[in-house]
C-alpha cells in the first residue's frame, strides 16, 4: 500500500477508533466515519454509566483526528466510493468496515405491532423516528429498550427511578448487567432468561448460582427456563410482560437484551460475501480485495466474536498490514469473558476456553460459599484448556496466560495448584 493511498473507515466504536489511532502512529491516516453524535466510546462500560459509577464523559475514547459524523448508506464497489445520508460521496482505496453489531429482539407479539417502519429500513444505522426509541429496522413502544447504544443508556438512565418496574429479557452477559445496574438504581427488577441458568454459554452451573445469588442479594428477582411471548402496551407505551405460561409481569420498562447479530447490510447489499458476519481471511480482507473488515461485524475462520480483545486484536493487525507490513496475519483470539461490577456490592467474573470437561478431563476446583467464590480449571491431555473464576479474580492472570499459550503443564500438578491459589499480591 502506498503512503498516499486513502484509508476509509466506517464505524467509530472499539475496532474503528483503534484501528484509526493506530494507522495515525504509523504514518497512514485514516478517515473514520462515526453515525452516532456522541463521542467514541467503550460500550463495554455502559452498564457502569447506567448504573451511575461513570459519568458518559468518563468511558469516551480519545478522538482520533480524522473522525467526521456521518451515516453510510452505501457502497459503490466499482467507483470506490460510499455514499452518505446527506447525499455526500466519500472516495477510498481501502475500505474498512467496523460497523458492529445490532441489538437482537426477539419475535414478541406487541412489540412491532403499530410502529414497524418498513418504509424508512436501511442497510444499516439508527431509524429516525418520532420520539421513541429505535433500533435499524424498527421503533420500539415507549419503555421498552435496547441497550446497546450510549443512546439506548441515555435513555434507560431517564426512565428509571426509585421503584420503577422493570424486566430484562435475557440472561446473558448483558441482560446480567442491565439488570444489576437497574437494581443499583432503585428499580424493582425481574430478569427472565429463557435458558435454564444465567450466562450459560460461558459459565458453568457453580458460577451461574454465585451469579444468581449476587443478583438475588440486589433484590433482583430471577426467573429461567422462563419464555417471554408477549409485550402488553397502552396506547404505545409498555404495561406489562406475558410468560408462555400465560403469568403476567407489570411493567414500566423493558430491556431487551437478547444478544446481538453483525451489522453486515452494507456489506451484503454491496455483494460482499456474508455468512453470520463479514467474511474475512487472515489479512482481515473481504471477498473484495479492497475492503476489509474488524470487530463485531467481521467472521473470521468460522468465528464471531463479539467481544473487545479480539476487536482491539483485529485493528492492531491491520493497522500492520495496512501501514505495509506484508507479513501481518490474524489467526484468531482466544477471548476470555470478563465482567466486573464495581461499586458497593462489587461482582467480578472470568471465563475462557471450555468450562465443561469432557470424559476423561481433569477438573480443579475450590469454592468458598462463604465469601461466595469459586474457581475451576478444566486440564486435558496435561494442557489447560478452559477456566472460570467467580468472586476473586488474583490469578485470572496466570491462568489465562497459561491457556493462552497451550503448553502442557508439570504432570505433578503443583504448579496448576499454585496457579489456582495465588492471588498474585491481589
Amino acid at each position: 500500500m502506498t503512503s498516499n493511498s486513502r484509508v476509509v473507515v466506517i464505524g467509530a466504536g472499539l475496532a474503528g477508533v483503534r484501528l484509526a489511532r493506530r494507522l495515525g502512529e504509523l504514518g497512514t491516516p485514516a478517515l473514520l466515519i462515526g453515525e452516532e453524535e456522541h463521542r467514541p466510546y467503550n460500550r463495554v462500560l455502559l452498564a457502569e454509566v447506567l448504573a451511575g459509577r461513570y459519568a458518559p464523559e468518563v468511558i469516551a475514547l480519545p478522538a482520533p483526528a480524522g473522525l467526521v459524523r456521518g451515516q453510510v448508506t452505501g457502497i459503490d464497489r466499482d467507483r470506490r466510493t460510499v455514499t452518505c445520508a446527506d447525499g455526500s460521496e466519500i472516495a477510498y482505496d481501502t475500505l474498512v468496515l467496523a460497523t458492529g453489531s445490532n441489538p437482537v429482539l426477539p419475535p414478541l407479539r406487541g412489540l412491532f405491532a403499530d410502529v414497524y417502519l418498513a418504509s424508512t429500513r436501511r442497510a444499516d444505522g439508527p431509524t429516525r423516528s418520532s420520539g421513541r426509541h429505535s433500533t435499524p429496522d424498527h421503533v420500539l413502544p415507549e419503555g421498552v429498550h435496547a441497550f446497546r447504544t450510549m443512546d439506548d443508556c441515555l435513555g434507560l438512565s431517564k426512565a428509571v427511578r426509585p421503584g420503577v418496574r422493570a424486566v430484562v429479557i435475557g440472561g446473558g452477559l448483558l441482560g446480567v448487567s442491565a439488570a444489576r445496574a437497574l437494581a443499583v438504581r432503585g428499580a424493582q427488577v425481574v430478569l427472565a432468561q429463557q435458558a435454564e441458568r444465567l450466562m450459560e454459554r460461558q459459565l458453568d452451573p457453580n458460577a451461574s448460582k454465585l451469579v444468581l445469588r449476587h443478583l438475588r442479594d440486589l433484590g433482583v428477582e430471577v426467573h429461567t427456563e422462563c419464555r417471554v411471548r408477549d409485550v402488553r402496551c397502552v396506547n404505545g407505551a409498555v404495561r406489562s410482560v406475558e410468560m408462555a405460561d400465560g403469568y403476567a409481569l407489570d411493567a414500566d420498562l423493558v430491556v431487551l437484551a437478547c444478544g446481538v447479530s453483525p451489522r453486515a447490510g452494507l456489506a451484503k447489499a454491496a455483494g460482499i460475501a456474508v455468512h453470520k458476519g463479514i467474511l474475512v481471511d487472515d489479512e482481515l480482507r473481504t471477498s473484495d480485495p479492497h475492503i476489509r473488515a474488524i470487530g463485531d461485524c467481521a467472521q473470521h475462520d468460522g468465528n464471531v466474536y463479539g467481544l473487545a480483545a479480539p476487536a482491539l486484536e483485529q485493528a492492531d493487525v491491520l493497522a500492520e498490514s495496512l501501514a505495509g507490513d506484508a507479513g501481518s496475519r490474524y489467526g484468531g483470539t482466544r477471548a476470555l469473558t470478563r465482567l466486573t461490577l464495581a461499586g458497593h456490592s462489587a461482582f467480578d467474573l472470568a471465563a475462557f476456553g471450555e468450562t465443561e470437561p469432557l470424559p476423561g478431563d481433569d477438573v480443579v476446583q475450590l469454592a468458598d460459599s462463604t465469601r461466595g467464590t469459586y474457581r475451576k480449571v478444566v486440564v486435558r491431555d496435561d494442557r489447560l484448556v478452559g477456566g472460570v473464576l467467580v468472586g476473586e479474580l488474583g490469578t485470572v492472570g496466570a491462568l489465562a496466560r497459561a491457556w493462552e499459550g497451550a503448553e502442557p503443564l508439570p504432570s505433578d500438578g503443583g504448579p496448576l495448584l499454585h496457579l489456582l491459589t495465588n492471588d498474585g499480591g491481589s
